[in-house]
């Protein structure tokens, strides 16, 4: 069966919200919500496509698009390839040229919405960030308190709690007081045994290498309302969390670091391939950080995730 090669967007307007379209009845997947776009055709390049799609069902020109992520999905009477590409800036007013309705929907609200099961990555994509924050792990925890404030009140949206040290008392305490600085701001993702799941609610959680391997066969261990994140290293790690249903994951470390100096890095062609057989947000980690972000985009990622390239100078 041969693959239908899809490019797909996800278009923002001005306030972040992003633009939806309802399939008509008719169609395969027919009655549920979709990012607009089209087949892309022979001797058709991704961003042509999409320019040419978007102009006939929405009649809108785009002016700044780039790679957001690549899907592969297989239907028991279809497989598909979707191209997605974050669009920023347009021209004209978006509306259904072909009748189909429209809708504007804030990021947090995607998961009301009923998609194709394919587009579960993309809403992913479409909620999260390009920049993850990791904080460092050796501040005492005034300092680290503040400096968190000051990384959240610079728009800083995702940020993980990270336990150098064990999962220990002291950490449970810190999550409590981050949980607060983060409510309504920013996304927290605290690590630690899945028995404390229960008691940080708002919190997504990212997993260890070592948990993954763990509690892969085990499902899914938070419902879709909560983010599961995985840290990965190689393509293995990577199976394990499709396996498991992660909503993201990290993937590292791409460069040399000063946290995990003996650590082999990837290099950015082998973090390319190992994206381009995964199905779902990848930050890279390690020796990147603002800098890297666009190169980060090409290679497919989501964005890129760091402690120092993150952490305000407090």
């Amino acid at each position: 069966m041969k693959r239908v090669h899809v490019a797909a967007a996800v278009i923002r307007g001005v306030d972040g919200r992003v633009l939806l379209a309802r399939r008509a009845d008719t169609q395969h997947q027919g009655g549920l919500w979709e990012f607009p776009g089209g087949k892309v055709e022979a001797d058709e390049s991704v961003a042509s496509a999409l320019s040419r799609e978007l102009q006939e069902e929405l009649g809108i020109q785009v002016t700044t698009a780039r790679p957001l992520i690549k899907v592969q999905h297989d239907y028991p009477d279809k497989q598909v390839l979707l191209d997605v590409w974050e669009v920023s800036a347009f021209t004209g007013e978006p509306h259904g040229v072909e009748g189909q309705p429209l809708e504007w929907v804030a990021p947090r609200d995607l998961l009301s919405y009923a998609f194709p099961a394919a587009n579960a990555p993309i809403v992913a994509a479409a909620r999260l960030p390009a920049d993850y924050l990791i904080t460092p792990g050796e501040l005492e925890t005034p300092a680290l308190l503040r400096g968190l404030q000051q990384a959240i009140a610079g728009g800083i949206k995702l940020v993980q709690l990270r336990a150098p040290n064990g999962y220990d008392p002291k950490y449970r305490d810190l999550a409590v007081d981050a949980v607060g600085l983060c409510a309504g701001k920013a996304q927290l993702m605290l690590k630690g045994p899945f028995e404390w799941l229960g008691d940080f609610p708002a919190a997504g959680w990212h997993m260890t290498s070592a948990q993954l391997r763990k509690h892969a066969s085990q499902g899914r261990p938070l419902p879709k309302e909560r983010w599961l994140a995985a840290s990965c290293h190689n393509a293995e790690e990577l199976a394990l969390a499709e396996l498991m249903g992660v909503d993201f994951v990290t993937l590292s470390p791409v460069q040399p670091t000063q946290t995990h100096p003996d650590a082999q890095p990837l290099g950015w062609e082998q973090a390319a391939q190992l994206i381009s057989g995964f199905s779902k947000p990848v930050f890279l980690l390690g020796g990147v950080g603002p800098a890297e972000r666009e190169k980060a985009w090409e290679a497919g990622a989501q964005g890129v995730a760091g402690i120092r390239a993150f952490w305000p100078q407090v």
